[in-house]
């Protein structure tokens, strides 16, 4: 048998043991990228195909006549064609909940960096600034405690509940948001309350048609000046235009995100060009711990190892295309 990894190097850094992959299912081709005029070429004779992010369409499955599985070194599976997949009866799968808690540390990282003015304070020390100062304690930026602020989570999934159980350790208040435009079921809050009344947001729902452009002029408007907007779930869930104008206008406090529309985003992009620190920007990397990414690489090889076996394995079905992911 034979198995590739069409872009390996999306998520190592040499630093993951590979033992349990080989183990699943051997030899193995690892590519560092590969190119969409490389793929067919590369899955030829391959019964089994990972990817992260590259490409797979009905030319590439089409091509690869002895693929039995297809793995999908991520939750999304929109990088590929999941009709002709079936078409041609080839399961897909994916891996579920090996990063939260990466992602929840991410979380918390930048809304403290954003509540404590951990930037400027930073670059007040390395400019001579605490150095010349007449106080033992400079007192330039304003810092204020989580304790006692609300944060509003947009997405009650793993992800949103792991968040949530983080939070009130360090004493906040929280509100759930039900779907938008929807009634509050039992637990949760109107989406437009947890927007107008949250001291933080953070996102943790998945792009679709729905959500895509979630929050919006709309919603900074309802937000309160002091809010902050973190995002690490999905680029195009934010209207990025509509974040620049608020941040530079003042309607919101500030922002902090680890994902862009495009990424990596070569063509450049509107955020990238806003110079105040009260907008922190990471290039998608709150899911990539080594820790996370070893979970990741494991999960792939039981996919594997238990379909060969005949054994449940984490299939994208039918339900789960169609249905809500997040909550």
């Amino acid at each position: 048998m034979c198995a590739v990894f069409l872009d390996f190097g999306s998520v190592t850094r040499g630093d993951i043991d590979c033992t349990k992959l080989e183990q699943a299912i051997s030899p193995w081709r690892y590519y560092e990228d590969t190119a969409a005029e490389q793929v067919i070429e590369r899955s030829k004779n391959a019964e089994v195909i990972v990817i992260n992010k590259a490409l797979l369409d009905r030319a590439a499955l089409s091509s690869a006549n002895r693929l039995k599985l297809v793995c999908i070194a991520a939750t999304g599976y929109n990088n590929i064609d999941l009709t002709a997949a079936a078409d041609y009866n080839i399961p897909v799968c994916n891996v579920r909940g090996y990063a939260t808690p990466s992602v929840v540390e991410h979380v918390f990282m930048l809304i403290l960096n954003l509540s404590r003015r951990f930037i400027e304070y930073q670059h007040l020390v390395a400019n001579g600034g605490w150095q010349k100062s007449t106080h033992f304690c400079p007192l330039n930026f304003g810092i204020e405690e989580l304790s006692g602020k609300t944060l509003g989570i947009i997405g009650y999934g793993a992800l949103g509940k792991a968040v949530a159980e983080i939070a009130q350790a360090f004493g906040m208040q929280l509100l759930i948001a039900e779907h938008k435009g929807q009634p509050a079921r039992s637990g949760r809050t109107a989406f437009d309350e947890v927007i107008s009344q949250s001291d933080f947001i953070t996102l943790h729902c998945p792009l679709s048609d729905v959500t895509r452009n979630l929050i919006s002029q709309r919603e900074f408007e309802l937000m309160k000046p002091s809010a902050y907007l973190i995002n690490t779930a999905r680029g195009g869930l934010v209207n990025e235009a509509d974040l620049l104008e608020s941040l530079s206008y003042g309607r919101i406090a500030g922002a902090a995100t680890d994902v862009l529309q495009n990424e990596p985003p070569v063509e450049g992009n509107v955020l990238l060009e806003y110079p105040q620190p009260n907008l922190i920007i990471t290039p998608h990397i709150a899911w990539a711990s080594r820790e996370s990414r070893q979970r990741l690489l494991d999960q792939i090889a039981g996919n594997i190892q238990n379909f060969f076996q005949n054994k449940p394995f984490n299939q994208i079905k039918e339900a789960l295309i169609s249905g809500n992911m997040h909550d």
